[in-house]
């Protein structure tokens, strides 16, 4: 299973480094590079899922990167990092083609939540590709949606999916892709509530050379980008309406209009849309075009929520374990009828979650049992993590004065201190492997512990 793979390009060492050992820290596969010079010669031989990148570079900068990237066909997404931010060249970044813009210094949560937003968009964030492969339908009502949508799939319909958070919207909607005669072609997802309402209309329908301030290049739109395939527009209902209108007609004409374009391009492309509000509330409420909402819900699918399908839990489960786990794990009958009583507000990222706490309390055993489970909700389990004082014995994440927890960072500790910090051979004298030591020691960071060697602690700090 791959975390999908980040691209740091950043000349400052100590900075690249810290930047590299929080995404890693975070569960992403990360390369670097020196600056945009090297990082074209790296994506001429790797395959790179998101690009985090400095403006300020010598000999070839963030902006020159961008240009390049450009001239490649389905370059993977950037986002730039800069010292001398300001709300233009935020703008001018953005509409140059990168998705999204951080400003010098920030903290490294903001980092991985940026990175972790835009890797989902591209469906390559590795909460998303656990589930990916296939949407788990052990569920009688589960199945009874994978067969429609299977149907549906064969024709070129536009398909509206609704379900709460985390359901697994976008997880169908490949699956839809995949089984329709377009499944050969590209597939691109644009969320709509990650990207700025000034920026979406360029991102969407993309725009010539000098269209507007910034502009230095033609930028091709996601529309044209999908070609020949389909575009997923993830939370179409967090647009806003005057984009609402413009995508509306571009929807009935099949054709779109680059911003300072003389003429249209022709369209084929298949839509599907999702949210997770109740549309139809949305347009009686005035924040949503009724005409919009009856030319994307030419089929609709609603995804029901994981408390409405229990008969998924286990499959689910099962496959989060044989995704994250270096040994051989199985859900015990209690923990399985413990997960099945849950309500689930999160859905599968709330069991993904679940199931992550379970591989870091279990140490060692072949089985997860019912303490091994941390579920939202429980008392005394609560999600918030408390600081560790200088000292004092390192605080359990969620709340949990556990001996299992104690004594597994304490053992981490200690084999880190031994080697000088060193990740590879403290995870050798543990006996488990590196991704698994990054797991465990972003879980002891966000308990408060400081963790030995660790160098990601300033990040962005301005030049």
């Amino acid at each position: 299973m791959s975390a999908g793979t980040i691209l740091v390009v950043e000349d400052d060492r100590p900075l690249q480094d810290a930047l590299v050992t929080t995404l890693e820290a975070a569960g992403f596969n990360v390369l670097a590079a020196g600056d945009g010079g090297e990082a074209l010669k790296l994506l001429g031989t790797t395959q790179v899922d998101l690009i985090v990148s400095d403006v300020e570079m010598r000999p070839v900068d963030g902006r020159e990167l961008l240009r390049r990237l450009r001239q490649r066909a389905a370059p993977p997404p950037v986002l730039l990092m800069t010292a001398y931010g300001t709300i233009d060249q935020a703008v001018a970044a953005m509409r140059d083609g990168a998705v999204d813009y951080l400003v010098k210094p920030f903290e490294a949560e903001e980092l991985e939540q940026r990175v972790a937003r835009h890797m989902r968009a591209v469906s390559h964030s590795p909460r998303d590709t656990v589930v990916q492969a296939e949407p788990i339908a052990e569920d009688p009502k589960s199945r009874k949606l994978l067969e429609l949508a299977a149907r549906v799939a064969q024709s070129d319909v536009t398909v509206l999916l609704n379900g709460e958070s985390g359901t697994g919207k976008e997880v169908l909607a490949r699956f839809i892709h995949l089984r329709s005669k377009r499944g050969a072609g590209p597939f691109v997802a644009v969320n709509c509530a990650a990207i700025p309402d000034q920026m979406l209309e360029a991102l969407l329908f993309g725009h010539e050379k000098g269209a507007f301030t910034g502009a230095q290049a033609r930028s091709v739109g996601k529309f044209v980008q999908a070609n020949g395939g389909t575009l997923l527009l993830d939370e179409v209902t967090e647009m806003d309406l005057g984009l609402q209108a413009k995508l509306l007609r571009v929807l009935q004409e099949r054709e779109v209009e680059p911003l300072g374009a003389s003429k249209p391009i022709p369209l084929d492309v298949r839509v599907l849309a999702t949210s997770n509000r109740d549309l139809e509330q949305a347009v009686r409420d005035g924040a949503f075009r009724e005409d919009l909402f009856y030319r994307l819900s030419v089929f609709p699918l609603r995804i029901a929520p994981l408390r409405e399908r229990p008969g998924d839990i286990g499959a689910l489960a099962q496959r989060f374990i044989a995704a994250r786990s270096t040994q051989p794990l199985v859900l015990s009958s209690l923990a399985l009828a413990r997960l099945r009583a849950h309500a689930w507000p999160g859905n599968v990222r709330e069991l993904e979650n679940v199931v992550q706490r379970a591989l870091l309390l279990v140490d060692g055993a072949l089985c997860i049992e019912p303490e091994h489970l941390v579920l939202g909700g429980d008392g005394d389990h609560g999600d918030s993590a408390p600081t560790a004082a200088p000292g004092a014995a390192p605080a359990a994440p969620w709340g949990l004065a556990s001996e299992l927890w104690e004594a597994e960072t304490r053992r981490i500790v200690a084999a880190l201190n031994v080697h000088g910090g060193g990740r590879r051979q403290a995870a050798e004298q543990l006996g488990i492997s590196d991704r698994t030591l990054r797991y465990k020691l972003s879980k002891m960071r966000r308990a408060g512990i400081e963790v030995p060697g660790d160098r990601a602690v300033a990040l962005g700090v301005a030049r």
